[in-house]
């Protein structure tokens, strides 16, 4: 009896093996690609292949070309280096001579701008026209100034108002006058530039004539010899 039932045990865990490995065997069987299958895997693979052999083209170039743009600019570099240290000083002399040559351009354009204001004193108070002095001054920088000096500078007033009087009195003043050349452009400045008084300025003029020595020509020349005025 126990012989018997340890048979049956057996044979039937034999049976469920056997069927086990038939359901393998059955699905390798159909998990097999067939050829069409094959030929589609062949073209992908082949795709994948020379897209990968493409790109490592592209890759290899573009780094190629990159290390020779940095190969170029480190050439050119030295280059730069070697010939500025064999013409040393000559390139920054230039630009220390300009350095110290811009505040005279400034110095000279403040003066100018300073000559060229037409102050309170060169209006009357009433119409703010230009008065007699400021007349002369405005016909001065438009026909005796330098060409690149013409420039009118007219001095804010208390207002808007007043400012806009007097620039229209200097475009009248210059709107009657022959001038050969460009009319001089008018701007607006809020820097009053320093004056002194008529007797100030009258006395120290009076001075400077009278501190003057007569004129009289010189008893040598220039080699030593005698003069015309020597025996006199």
């Amino acid at each position: 009896m126990w012989r018997l039932r340890h048979r049956r045990c057996f044979t039937q865990r034999l049976s469920h093996r056997t069927a086990d490995h038939k359901k393998i065997e059955s699905g390798v069987a159909q998990a097999a690609p067939t050829p069409s299958e094959r030929r589609n895997w062949n073209m992908v693979l082949a795709g994948l292949s020379k897209r990968c052999v493409l790109g490592l083209a592209l890759l290899g170039t573009i780094m190629g070309q990159s290390a020779s743009a940095d190969w170029h600019s480190f050439w050119h570099a030295k280059h730069v280096d070697y010939t500025r240290n064999n013409v040393w000083p000559q390139p920054f002399v230039d630009v220390d001579a300009q350095a110290v040559q811009a505040p005279f351009a400034v110095m000279k354009h403040n003066g100018w701008r300073a000559h060229n204001t037409i102050g309170n004193e060169l209006f009357r108070e009433g119409d703010c026209s230009l008065n007699l002095a400021g007349s002369r001054r405005v016909e001065w920088i438009a026909k005796q100034a330098p060409h690149d000096r013409r420039t009118i500078y007219v001095l804010r007033g208390t207002n808007q108002d007043e400012t806009e009087l007097r620039i229209a009195s200097v475009h009248q003043s210059l709107a009657a006058m022959q001038i050969g050349g460009p009319v001089p452009q008018v701007m607006v400045t809020d820097i009053e530039p320093s004056a002194a008084s008529g007797g100030w300025a009258t006395s120290v003029t009076r001075q400077w004539m009278q501190s003057l020595p007569a004129p009289k020509l010189p008893s040598t020349t220039a080699s030593g010899s005698a003069g015309v005025t020597s025996g006199n």
